[in-house]
């Protein structure tokens, strides 16, 4: 079981997913909700990390062993850094399986990162 702490996600009933904060067009962030968004952001800014998390959401049935998806360029030891670090951010979560470790993108974390950057609607257009 992971022990990492996870992005507060809440889930209303009628909207699915929402974010630790609001998208970024609707209102200024709160300094808790920044530190928590620069917290994920920060994660997936290493050119490695955004490849392992890319290549667990993507994955089939939605999550990777670290034994598939442990060929990035890096030594074993630094793709676990990695895979530490975006456990840290609450972007990953894993299980332990015999000897081997799966990784999972929580569903809900992909929904907030894309509320998130959701921009603005437009404005209407006045007749």
């Amino acid at each position: 079981m992971s022990n990492a702490k996870a992005l507060p996600l809440l889930e209303p009933a009628d909207r699915g997913a929402v974010p630790c904060c609001p998208p970024l067009a609707e209102r200024p962030m709160t300094a808790e909700e920044a530190e928590t968004a620069a917290r994920m952001f920060k994660a997936l800014g290493d050119p490695v990390r955004l490849r392992l998390f890319s290549s667990v959401a993507s994955h089939e049935g939605g999550e990777a062993c670290v034994c598939d998806i442990s060929d990035v360029g890096v030594s074993q030891p630094t793709v676990s850094h990695h895979l530490k670090k975006l456990k840290e951010a609450g972007l990953l979560t894993s299980e332990r399986r015999g000897t081997w470790v799966y990784y999972r993108v929580q569903p809900s974390v992909l929904a907030a990162m894309g509320r998130l950057l959701t921009p603005a609607p437009a404005p209407e257009p006045s007749t």
